[in-house]
């Protein structure tokens, strides 16, 4: 399985994406010259500032009284004095630089040519290779380009491995020239010095400001024939038929001595063959990859170009294979950038070309974050989640001193965004985003979404005290409106504008649809969690109290969901945000079995955001995907699905977001998409499994394999003729729920071990 293109790229948003979760990697696929950029997921800019403003506390009983009493403009300008931390931003995630090789030779460059183009453009056309082909193979993890002129054939791997924690290049010709090349690192004037190790080895290192991280990266070849030497800040190879190169990078974050660190792992990575580093990064890589396999029969397309592909469906061809292949593409980027020991995936999961790159490629957490990790459980990636834990962790000190210093409560609270040092002050002075303490709380919700699948009880001891302080934050800081009902406050409802009677627009509320329901996700899962382990029976008894004071879901003038506690106006009908529908994805509050009324007023609620131009954004046009498939309209899901290609995909098949005349990539459309794909096919939750609740009329055959369910077991699934054939739920233990299947429900108990299976 592989996506592949017959030129090189020639932008960043064109290459090819590899990735170990800590090591990242875009390659280019550049005939005379190879471009591979490169990053390390600890190199951030700056270092930890204690950014709490002084003067929050005493300032939030008014903010709060200006709120309850509508005068939102008050509330607003004090809020922007008071509640901005000081200052405003946290750190931005950095590229760590880049590796550029050039390659001499008869039919690839001549050494004293000036060259424009990656592809050989400035060469005369009897220099120019016959064929040429860059490829990613999904299921082995690697980038390939491979060209030919005549009889010499050049083929070039690359790969990042896991087990050796290392960047591989292997270059190998056949023919009758051997390879001559040269490597040097570039870091566009932000590297301390780069310099010769030995004369095999080159290394560079810097620092991504004054007291902060220090990284340190280092490559040696490694040829059984020719010659290699380095000069100055250059390695270079000379006359061989083969050679590998390895890379690693080290920071100050993880590691005393970066530099150790490095010559460490090169040594350990040296002595081993390259076919020993290969078959090891592969027998890692499909023991993730190859849990799960999608197919909607056979894929007619497969000899096609990927760009080509989405040039298709971008003409109106529907093109199944592609669907699939973007579902297993979403998989292959969480394994690359999300990996036990790694950062979690941040904005662009783990490749960033920049030093100060748009919203500083930072943990966005009031969606795009929590988005990233919606497809993890059910993709078989439950280890591709635990980085996400390991952040939260973090954060709670960092929270609970938030917690005491702005808002006088106990408990921890984070705000939407936050960074590698796990920073949970509000972040920027944007009134319609900053001002929102729910971060926390919904990052705290995925505990439990990783307890249904995996049922391990040892991770839920371990991170019950997280859940516990999320809570308490919650039972300190939640306040009685006029009603008597428990509402957040400040709060809003991101990152939208209502607009009030007198038509001036605020932002700033008390109880906004969307914290409400996120509380009662969150409640509901602290109370089994403290069920489970029989803990603070006290603290669940108030919580239940709590979660029945919270303001319940209610329905607008339009028919619509409403999305703050007065049925306002917006001032941007075709937003981006449809934070009142958390309750129908990811929550499961809001059903089709259960709430007919609130899912066809949600459904209106959607559908009016359509009507005014939403969808606008990769991660957007993801969630409406999700919304549609609980909706059970599978055409609509799929019309989504190809204008997320149309709209918001680059050739690469990574995710685009609009910004200004251009875009930028962001990596949670791909993730919350892949997410969406699942759901068309399976519905788990609320004790059921619905099979093909939401399957489009040109999806009618297929195939499903591996995919998990809540209980902690796996679901296989073909159909035909848009009706389910077979199917097969294995338990890995005792597991019990109700299976609905072409309109038919039965109820299914397994013992551990056990499979079910059903022929229709």
């Amino acid at each position: 399985m592989k996506i592949f293109y017959r030129s090189p790229a020639e932008r960043w948003d064109q290459a090819l994406p590899l990735g170990n979760g800590r090591l990242g990697a875009m390659v280019f696929g550049g005939i005379e010259k190879e471009h591979i950029q490169l990053n390390e997921d600890t190199v951030w800019g700056g270092s930890y500032v204690d950014r709490h403003n002084p003067d929050a506390f005493e300032a939030l009983p008014k903010i709060r009284s200006y709120i309850l009493n509508d005068q939102i403009a008050e509330a607003e300008r004090l809020a922007k004095y008071a509640l901005t931390a000081t200052p405003q931003s946290e750190r931005p995630y950095q590229s760590l630089g880049d590796i550029l090789i050039t390659f001499y030779g008869k039919h690839i460059v001549n050494p004293n040519e000036t060259f424009v183009s990656m592809m050989g453009a400035s060469l005369d056309p009897d220099k120019r290779p016959d064929c040429y082909e860059r490829s990613l193979s999904l299921d082995e993890a690697i980038a390939r380009t491979a060209f030919a002129k005549g009889a010499d054939k050049h083929e070039r791997e690359i790969f990042i491995s896991y087990p050796d924690d290392v960047l591989v290049m292997h270059f190998k010709t056949e023919g009758s020239e051997n390879l001559h090349l040269d490597c040097a690192f570039d870091r566009r004037r932000n590297l301390n010095h780069a310099w010769k190790v030995d004369d095999h080895t080159i290394a560079y290192d810097g620092s991504t400001g004054e007291n902060a991280i220090r990284f340190t990266g280092m490559m040696t070849a490694i040829a059984p024939k020719g010659q290699i030497s380095t000069i100055g800040e250059h390695l270079i190879v000379e006359d061989a038929p083969e050679v590998t190169l390895l890379f690693t990078a080290a920071t100050s974050f993880r590691f005393e001595d970066p530099e150790q660190t490095c010559r460490d792992i090169l040594t350990r990575a040296s002595a081993k063959s390259y076919e020993t580093l290969k078959a090891a990064h592969i027998a890692d890589h499909q023991a993730l990859f190859s849990r799960v396999a999608l197919s909607f029969g056979e894929d007619a397309k497969q000899d096609i170009p990927t760009d080509v592909r989405l040039q298709q469906v971008r003409a109106g061809e529907h093109d199944p294979g592609l669907v699939a292949l973007y579902y297993q593409y979403g998989r292959y980027l969480m394994i690359a950038s999300s990996r036990p020991g790694s950062m979690p995936a941040n904005l662009q999961g783990i490749w960033c070309d920049s030093f100060l790159p748009i919203w500083d490629s930072k943990y966005t957490i009031n969606i795009n974050t929590e988005m990233n990790y919606w497809p993890a459980e059910t993709a078989g990636l439950s280890e591709c989640h635990l980085p996400l834990f390991d952040l939260l962790e973090r954060m709670k000190p960092h929270g609970q001193e938030t917690a005491r210093r702005m808002y006088g409560c106990r408990g921890f609270v984070a705000h939407h965004n936050t960074d590698i040092y796990a920073d949970t002050a509000p972040q920027d002075m944007a009134i319609s985003a900053t001002y929102w303490p729910m971060g926390a709380a919904w990052l705290s919700t995925h505990i439990m979404e990783h307890y249904a699948y995996t049922q391990d009880l040892d991770f839920l001891k371990a991170h019950y005290d997280t859940l516990y302080q999320a809570v308490l934050f919650f039972k300190d800081f939640l306040i009685e409106d006029e009603q008597g009902r428990l509402v957040t406050c400040p709060s809003i409802s991101p990152e939208n504008t209502f607009i009030l009677e007198n038509g001036t627009f605020g932002r700033l509320t008390a109880g906004p649809a969307m914290d409400n329901q996120i509380l009662t996700v969150l409640f509901d899962q602290f109370i089994l969690a403290s069920t489970l382990l029989d803990k603070d029976a006290d603290m669940r008894a108030e919580v239940e109290t709590m979660k029945s004071r919270l303001p319940k879901t209610q329905i607008g003038q339009y028919g619509q969901i409403m999305e703050w506690r007065n049925d306002y106006a917006e001032a941007e009908p075709g937003h981006r945000h449809v934070s009142q529908l958390y309750a129908v994805y990811p929550g499961n509050l809001i059903t089709a079995e259960d709430t007919p009324d609130l899912i066809k007023a949600a459904q209106t609620t959607l559908e009016r955001r359509l009507a005014n131009g939403g969808g606008h954004t990769g991660w957007s046009r993801a969630w409406i995907i999700l919304l549609w498939d609980r909706f059970r309209n599978g055409n609509k899901a799929l019309e989504n699905i190809e204008a997320l290609f149309k709209q918001c995909t680059y050739d690469n098949l990574m995710d685009n977001h609009p910004l200004g005349k251009g875009s930028v990539f962001q990596i949670d459309g791909n993730f919350g998409g892949a997410a969406g794909i699942t759901e068309m096919l399976v519905q788990n939750y609320g004790g059921r499994v619905v099979l093909l609740p939401a399957l489009p009329e040109t999806l009618p055959e297929g195939c499903l394999q591996g995919l998990r369910l809540r209980g902690n077991a796996s679901l296989d699934l073909t159909w035909k003729d848009g009706k389910v054939q077979d199917c097969a739920i294995t338990a890995d233990q005792p597991w019990q729920g109700v299976l609905c299947v072409n309109g038919e429900e039965k109820q299914i108990t397994l013992e551990s071990g056990e499979t079910y299976h059903a022929v229709v």
